[in-house]
């Protein structure tokens, strides 16, 4: 902190951009990368990754010191860029994509648990849907009740999650095995896993999870001593993450093959440590996790009420949602989003949906607003949009808008149709909250470029529902 009251140094503002992008997916990463990928199409893939997320992270960096009037979150930048019906869309996917990973974080959790349980499983039985369910209404009326995250509990959850990926990444550059590392470097063994290329695309999704949070840095920079501290803080927050991202990753694959990540269960660095030193590695990297979920489950929950509020109040979202109690809680946007949980949450016991299946549909739901923000920021770089007396660097925010727009569309494509079609399925609803929100300010509910856009999602859901019905999609 700084001696001005309330603003943040450049420390502190890399603490929040590291502590927003780390939360379960790094402690999954051994065994979600090796579900899809060997060796080179890892090294591959993370190279695209850093690459395109770096892009992305300077647009979001970009779009907040020339356009700081739009502070209304990532959704913001689509509406004012390509109209309401986008903007809303990227609201309700970023909301959507928010809680389904708090269902992912749930699975994670019980998962976790299901270590020192059996009864657990991996965190979809009888038992660790009752068992998420109470955790989940029991952080709701926390919330009500006008609790909000104290710094103690962040700095415990920030402490809990570095220190056994540090000492994880330690002891694994000591176990770390060449020809371990080496024995299948493309994969060719295992015809599953595809060409190089599936394997790199199939590898995607889980990459963009490990991310999300990237955005958050630009939320902060109102609160920052120096505004020029904020570009500074996201390069240094992405570069730490996507260090121990890559570590954790890579020094996994010279400890166990491949196949054999493939196989264990999540939180899968517990497993690989395990494998290394014995009972305790486990029971180390489980503990941290499970402070770190509770940390991160706690925040993410407030979110996901947040952004229905802030849409609602500049009427992107229904006037309803703007509802708060007396302890300045959105109430019917934390009713709305939690109960959406709890449906899902019964969903992922009948559905036998894992921890990865969920995750790779929330990410699915964060590319569209990730595309409208890339698409805005190369858009104000194309017209020269507030670069009046700045032709270079106009000429250098294209180029990074072009690169970060270029990954946006690559991660769509990535992602495949399956997820596509999964996203127009939960986009399609939205529809009646938008018009909602439209009859409330007296509104014409589509423009004429917008029915053929929401045309096109009913399609998608329409072929969604029944690949569902008929078994050829499944969640």
């Amino acid at each position: 902190m700084s001696d001005t009251p309330g603003k943040l140094r450049l420390g502190a503002l890399v603490a929040l951009v590291v502590g927003s992008m780390i939360g379960g997916g790094i402690f999954s990463l051994p065994q979600n990368m090796a579900a899809s990928a060997d060796v080179g199409a890892v090294l591959i893939g993370w190279a695209i990754t850093a690459v395109g997320m770096l892009s992305l992270a300077f647009v979001f960096q970009t779009l907040a010191n020339r356009k700081p009037n739009l502070d209304g979150g990532v959704y913001a930048y689509a509406k004012a860029g390509f109209g309401d019906y986008m903007g809303f869309s990227s609201a309700w996917g970023y909301w959507i994509s928010a809680w389904l990973g708090n269902v992912g974080y749930f699975v994670l959790l019980f998962s976790t648990l299901g270590y020192f349980f059996p009864v657990f499983g991996e965190g979809n039985t009888p038992a660790a849907i009752i068992g998420a369910s109470v955790l989940l209404w029991a952080v709701h009326f926390l919330v009500l009740r006008g609790i909000k995250e104290a710094a103690f509990i962040n700095l415990v959850t920030t402490v809990a999650k570095i220190v056994p990926l540090v000492l994880f990444i330690l002891i694994a550059v000591f176990a770390f095995k060449l020809d371990i590392f080496t024995s299948d470097i493309w994969g060719l063994k295992n015809p599953d896993l595809g060409s190089v290329m599936d394997q790199v695309r199939n590898m995607m999704l889980v990459t963009v999870w490990v991310f999300i949070g990237i955005e958050g840095a630009s939320i902060f920079s109102s609160r920052a001593e120096k505004r020029s501290d904020v570009g500074k803080a996201t390069v240094i927050g992405f570069i730490t993450v996507l260090l121990l991202l890559v570590l954790v990753n890579v020094l996994s694959l010279g400890i166990m093959t491949q196949p054999e990540l493939a196989k264990l269960q999540n939180p899968s660095m517990a497993a690989v440590l395990e494998h290394v030193v014995g009972h305790w590695g486990a029971v180390l990297i489980s503990v941290g996790l499970i402070i770190s979920l509770l940390g991160a489950l706690l925040s993410w929950v407030l979110l996901c009420a947040e952004i229905m509020f802030s849409a609602a109040k500049d009427h992107t979202m229904p006037a309803f949602l703007k509802k708060e109690n007396a302890n300045h809680v959105p109430v019917n946007a934390l009713w709305l989003t939690n109960a959406m949980v709890q449906v899902f949450l019964i969903i992922t016991l009948f559905s036998a949906s894992t921890y990865l299946s969920l995750i790779y549909l929330a990410t699915s739901m964060i590319l569209v607003p990730y595309l409208w923000s890339a698409a805005y920021g190369f858009l104000l770089a194309v017209r020269g949009e507030t670069y009046e007396n700045a032709l270079a660097e106009r000429k250098k925010d294209l180029i990074i808008g072009g690169i970060a727009l270029i990954y946006a569309i690559w991660l769509i494509y990535a992602g495949g149709l399956k997820y596509l079609l999964l996203s127009a399925l939960l986009y399609a609803p939205g529809a009646i909250l938008f018009a909602k929100a439209k009859l409330e300010s007296g509104q014409q509910i589509f423009t004429n470029i917008e029915k053929v856009i929401f045309a096109a999602v009913v399609i998608g859901a329409l072929v969604a529902a029944y690949g569902l019905y008929d078994g050829f999609l499944t969640l």
